[in-house]
């Protein structure tokens, strides 16, 4: 009975369009009735779910990629990438998806590169003669970089939602190379499209604009430098970098950027603080979810059942990879990644797969997810910045999508890939 009301209540709410967060809280104080739990212990494990010191990292790089946004940083890393590779047929999408890989390294927010880079790119396609449906279908698919390419934010919720025994130092430096992967196959089918429709290829760079646009983007590249060397040098935790990187961010975008107030740091607070408050009142709701999750064997009902459907590690590793990005359809990252990760991790782990690896594998499913209807947030975003429906991108998306499940199955069936360089550093 309580677990028909758990999850039945649960989904009935987010039908009738209840946000996550809430459908989480109110279904679990119900539930917590049903079972004559004290809501004063349930209001114990949503304040343990956030009182956590690897959970301030996530404010930290919200507030250092809002700073880098309002610095004009994008602005240079997409002069950078001009420079390099505009000069190929259809560069601009090229350079759009080059850009965000850059960006993506800063502010580790998919939806921050969306929304950024969108604003400046998607106008500047459609002024060249890209059409608008392309210009989106690059736009929001190389956003989703942001998710995989360290530090992103969702790999530190991941990490907290897994019990803290996983370091966020191996997730970071486990995303560098399937980050890449995306970003090249993405780049890849950009060009080809453009090629069949015959976008146009801007003017050859010569070395020494290439060389004035590495110089003044290379104080914005030199973020995500101390970030990941820092990191990897051992020299401060990832908690640290965050901290660091705000510091960073600031100076470079307050003090030695003279075209840009001070006064503009209000609006940057504001903005991190709404974003910072949904994020944590999420994981507040999650954390008590997923207690009761636990407490009513949820986790090890669906594990025995589901690897009694088949002993084949293939089979099951598919299995997942389509809950993931079936999920990722109807909601957005954090609320899955907090909801199923204490259900499907252990399946993942029991048929051998690190942790590690199956956090990445599960990042690039969800960035499938964000540009998909029926939520899709980048494509939402996207669309809104061109004016156009979502309806009339998906067509366009298509390429896109089947370059982004390519990756998924590499990363998925070649652990290899995402354990090279943590295994290296251990």
């Amino acid at each position: 009975m309580a677990i028909a009301t758990l999850l039945i209540l649960f989904l009935v709410l987010l039908v009738v369009g209840v946000p996550v967060a809430l459908a989480m809280g109110l279904t679990s104080i119900v539930v917590a009735f049903l079972l004559d739990i004290p809501l004063s212990m349930l209001a114990q494990r949503m304040v343990a779910g956030i009182n956590s010191f690897p959970l301030l990292a996530i404010p930290f790089f919200i507030l250092a990629g809002e700073i880098m946004n309002t610095g004009g940083i994008s602005q240079k890393l997409i002069k950078l990438s001009d420079s390099v590779v505009g000069r190929f047929r259809g560069g601009l999408g090229m350079v759009n998806v080059s850009s965000s890989m850059l960006f993506g390294g800063i502010s580790g927010s998919a939806l921050a590169d969306a929304s950024s880079s969108g604003s400046l790119m998607i106008p500047m396609m459609k002024k060249k003669g890209y059409d608008a449906d392309y210009s989106v279908a690059v736009t929001v698919t190389s956003s989703t970089q942001g998710i995989v390419i360290p530090p992103s934010h969702n790999m530190i919720i991941y990490a907290l939602a897994a019990g803290g025994g996983i370091s966020i130092s191996s997730l970071f430096l486990a995303g560098i190379i399937p980050g890449i992967l995306l970003g090249l196959g993405l780049m890849v089918t950009a060009y080809l499209i453009a090629v069949k429709r015959n976008y146009p290829s801007e003017k050859p760079s010569s070395i020494k604009e290439i060389g004035k646009a590495i110089r003044l983007s290379f104080p914005g590249l030199m973020t995500g430098v101390i970030i990941i060397g820092g990191i990897m040098t051992g020299i401060f935790t990832v908690t640290e970098s965050a901290a660091i990187a705000v510091v960073y961010a600031f100076l470079l975008s307050f003090v030695f950027n003279r075209d840009v107030s001070i006064r503009l740091i209000v609006p940057v607070l504001k903005r991190t603080f709404k974003t910072l408050a949904l994020v944590l009142f999420l994981i507040a709701t999650s954390s008590g979810f997923a207690w009761l999750l636990a407490l009513l064997r949820v986790p090890t009902l669906i594990s025995e059942n589901l690897l009694g459907l088949t002993n084949s590690p293939i089979l099951i590793t598919l299995i997942l990879i389509f809950i993931l990005i079936f999920l990722g359809l109807l909601l957005d990252v954090a609320p899955i990644i907090l909801i199923t990760t204490p259900i499907l991790l252990p399946i993942a782990t029991s048929i051998g797969m690190d942790p590690v690896h199956y956090g990445i594998m599960m990042m690039i499913c969800m960035a499938i997810g964000l540009v998909t209807p029926p939520v899709g947030g980048a494509l939402f975003i996207g669309s809104a910045i061109a004016k156009i429906p979502m309806e009339s991108v998906v067509k366009a998306l298509l390429p896109f999508y089947i370059s982004m499940i390519i990756v998924l199955l590499l990363v998925a069936f070649v652990p290899q890939i995402t354990l090279l360089i943590p295994n290296f550093f251990d």
